[in-house]
């Protein structure tokens, strides 16, 4: 009994204290909240990740908050019991909702980020993407960092004039670029796609069209793959238009900065921006350009929901706003290449004269070779000639030592014992290990024939480094790729082994660039192999001097290289887009894939309201998951993403099972 009249204080305490927060609750509900005296209503976007609520929610703007609560601002809203984050998309006199209005709880700040043409963006890449505008919107405006927002930004008001002899030499040998940027000087939108000629200097060029864009009154964006892209194309602007006209936008540079950048083009500040895909999405004001520089990296796709790639966030942004477009690179996409074949870009190509005098393609067939040796002779003499005075760039399709092994008796790939995983050798001194699991197998035996010698098939940048060396002794040898990616190399002689999209930069250019085992890159089992390799090898050839020598170790007779020889990127891409669209794949034809459990994704093509002509393919296992592929022509796209977003609404409202839907997946 004594016990229980000790917990009897206690108890009324807490049901005291109950009572109490109830009635304050009431009292706080009961609260008749003034609303602004004009537009009282505020349309928000909530930051909810379900498909079905991709809509705006209407509440009532209080009027403490009549001055702060500006379109485009962030906001905190009670929404399904607790308070999320939104944006304040637009101000109204009256809402079609009947019912009574929650107030805003607060304005988390009255900075308007969000600018309505990304509000109309933004819809756009979620509808052709088939996803919602708050995961496009994650992508389009950075977190806020309040410190940095308090801080003003000074515009750059004084007029720009754009140097017609720097553009001119920036732009040497593609005489049609001269019209092209005068059109962008008078205050136009044209349209084109660029194939660069060996050795230009492409940020330079990319500059110089910006700066005659700034020069007519209007903003440019700048789209690059990655941030040694960004450096280059960084001191470009900085040569032609002096600092402080531009800002970039990357990851890299840490979240004060990228929003501090963000914001002073936000404000209107700043009307040059520079940056990697995320910065398709930049608020440029007077917008008069957008381009962006080799659209064939897949740097350039989202690995995000909903999955969009900047090439495509720039058309459409183009196609909204008006602007004009360079779409460039020393290679050619098929998807670029359909832009010049419907008329909705012109091209810019330089002269063949010009091409020939570049540089000069020659194929080493692999069947030359001497026993033993990686590099033919034909090879060799150009490398030994070049290397006399001049650095030499080597190419290799993949990084590591050997990252491939199979016994040397009878070619059975050598696998884990463990897990069953490749085994590969990370260095000349190391034991065979295993890529997936690390599993060190010092003693491995060959499980077919008993052997215990291995061999690599494939070889990697390092031996390929330690091959070099011993070939050509007393020549520095120099490495990049994996993580340790150099950006620039000396101007003296010395090898440069590097992986695609790892060469260094030579001042002066690489006197001579070699190609090897070019057949690994055209043996992969994926839709764009010879695409991708093309790009890859035109990449690495862009790079020597003019005048000099690029040699690819491969079958002479095949396609891709033959079009390296020529330095034809644009015709390899028209015979690709014919034959694709002969095949019903991309761009002729869009593409989705909708990937997940079995009886997920069962549920969901029967949900599926399919438009006339869509082909359904599959489903086929694709690791522990399924996946369909969907395909209709290029006509009945938009409706075929309009069919799948709907499902994933349907389907979020149901709360089923998650199915990922990509449209257009980069890779298949």
């Amino acid at each position: 009994m004594s016990d229980q009249s000790e917990m009897l204080p206690g108890l009324r305490a807490a049901v005291a204290d109950s009572k109490a927060k109830a009635a304050a609750t009431r009292a706080r509900k009961a609260t008749v909240v003034e609303p602004a005296a004009t537009d009282p209503v505020a349309q928000v976007l909530v930051d909810v990740p379900l498909a079905h609520l991709d809509r705006p929610f209407d509440y009532l703007v209080p009027a403490t908050a009549a001055d702060s609560a500006v379109p485009g601002a962030r906001v905190k809203v009670r929404f399904a019991g607790q308070d999320v984050d939104g944006f304040l998309l637009a101000r109204t006199a009256a809402s079609e909702h009947p019912g009574r209005l929650a107030p805003l709880r607060r304005v988390v700040s009255p900075e308007p980020v969000l600018a309505p043409e990304i509000v109309t963006l933004a819809g756009a890449v979620a509808e052709r993407y088939a996803g919602s505008r708050a995961d496009v919107l994650r992508l389009a405006v950075p977190p806020r960092h309040a410190t940095t927002e308090r801080q003003s930004s000074v515009p750059r008001d004084e007029p720009v004039t754009a140097d017609p002899d720097a553009a001119a030499r920036a732009w040497a040998g593609h005489e049609p670029a001269s019209a092209y940027l005068a059109h962008l000087a008078d205050g136009g939108s044209p349209r084109a796609v660029w194939s660069a000629a060996p050795g230009t200097d492409w940020p330079a060029a990319l500059a110089q069209a910006a700066a005659h864009t700034l020069a007519s009154g209007r903003g440019a964006l700048l789209v690059v793959p990655d941030h040694r892209d960004v450096a280059r194309v960084d001191a470009a602007l900085i040569d032609a238009l002096g600092d402080g006209h531009h800002v970039t936008l990357t990851a890299e540079v840490g979240p004060s900065a990228r929003y501090r950048d963000f914001l002073a083009v936000a404000r209107g500040h700043r009307r040059i921006v520079l940056g990697t895909r995320a910065a398709a999405f930049a608020p440029v004001h007077d917008l008069g350009l957008v381009a962006i520089w080799d659209d064939g990296d897949d740097l350039h796709a989202e690995p995000r929901a909903p999955y969009p790639h900047a090439r495509e966030v720039l058309l459409l942004r183009a196609e909204q706003q008006q602007t004009a477009l360079l779409v460039g690179g020393f290679a050619r996409t098929v998807e670029a290449q359909q832009l010049v074949r419907t008329g909705w870009a012109h091209e810019i190509v330089a002269p063949r004269a010009v091409l020939r005098e570049r540089v000069t393609v020659t194929i080493a067939e692999s069947g030359e070779r001497e026993r033993g040796a990686r590099v033919p002779r034909a090879a060799y003499d150009v490398l030994r000639s070049a290397l006399a005075t001049e650095p030499v760039l080597v190419q290799t399709p993949r990084g590591g030592y050997a990252p491939s092994l199979a016994c040397e008796r009878c070619r059975t790939p050598a696998r884990c014992t463990h897990c069953s995983g490749p085994l590969e050798l990370a260095g000349p001194a190391d034991p065979p290990h295993c890529r997936w699991c690390g599993t060190q197998e010092p003693a491995w035996t060959c499980p077919e024939c008993g052997h215990r010698g291995l061999r690599a098939p494939v070889v990697g940048g390092g031996r390929t480094a330690e091959e070099l060396g011993r070939m050509f002794p007393g020549v520095p040898v120099l490495s990049s790729g994996g993580d340790r990616v150099r950006a620039t190399a000396s101007g003296g002689p010395g090898l440069v082994v590097a992986t695609p999209g790892a060469e260094p930069v030579a001042p002066d250019g690489y006197g001579a660039v070699l190609l090897l085992d070019t057949w690994l890159a055209l043996g992969r089992a994926d839709l764009r192999a010879e695409e991708e390799a093309l790009r890859r090898w035109c990449n690495a050839a862009a790079l020597v001097r003019p005048g000099g020598r690029v040699v690819a170790v491969g079958p002479p007779e095949h396609p891709a290289l033959q079009a390296l020889v020529r330095w034809d990127p644009a015709g390899f891409a028209e015979r690709e887009a014919a034959q694709r669209a002969e095949a019903q794949l991309p761009p002729a034809y869009r593409l989705a894939t909708m990937t997940g459990e079995p009886g997920a994704l069962d549920d969901a093509l029967t949900l599926l309201g399919a438009p006339e002509g869509v082909d359904v393919l599959g489903p086929v296992p694709v690791g522990d998951e399924v996946r369909a592929v969907l395909r209709t022509p290029r006509a009945g796209g938009a409706a075929l993403s309009r069919a799948l977003g709907e499902l994933q609404r349907v389907r979020s409202a149901r709360k089923l099972d998650a199915v990922r839907v990509q449209v257009d997946p980069p890779t298949l």
